[in-house]
């Protein structure tokens, strides 16, 4: 059953992936790493496959092999996850939550500092723009 829930969880990783890879807004890697972790864990087959694919190859084999990212892909992954906690820091201000609002910042804050510090920065590759 859990091999199950992984192989449809991976599946789903691989779809909303694949549109974050076309779609500004929403950044595929954080679905693609969701995928591999997946897949690592349902089928060998799968993980294999999913490796050789030209998504994974584009958006995730640098980070997976410890090199880092782009910096077009640690712009995007920042500014969506930025978009998306002020939603959420937005909503509970306007209900009055501040202890949700400093949780939130602090959150975004380190989230901030990982991306520019803690993941290295790699030029792009000929050919690929992610």
């Amino acid at each position: 059953m859990k091999r199950v829930l992984y192989v449809f969880l991976g599946c789903v990783g691989v779809g909303l992936g694949a549109i974050g890879a076309v779609l500004p807004m929403l950044p595929a890697f954080p679905f693609l790493m969701l995928a591999a972790f997946c897949f690592a864990r349902s089928s060998r087959k799968l993980d294999i496959w999913f490796k050789n694919t030209k998504l994974y190859k584009n958006n995730l084999e640098d980070f997976a092999a410890g090199k880092g990212m782009t910096r077009k892909t640690k712009c995007k992954i920042m500014l969506t996850v930025t978009f998306l906690m002020s939603i959420g820091f937005l909503m509970m201000g306007l209900q009055g939550i501040v202890t949700g609002c400093i949780v939130l910042g602090c959150v975004w804050i380190f989230h901030l500092l990982y991306f520019i510090f803690g993941v290295k920065t790699i030029p792009v590759r000929k050919g690929n723009d992610v």
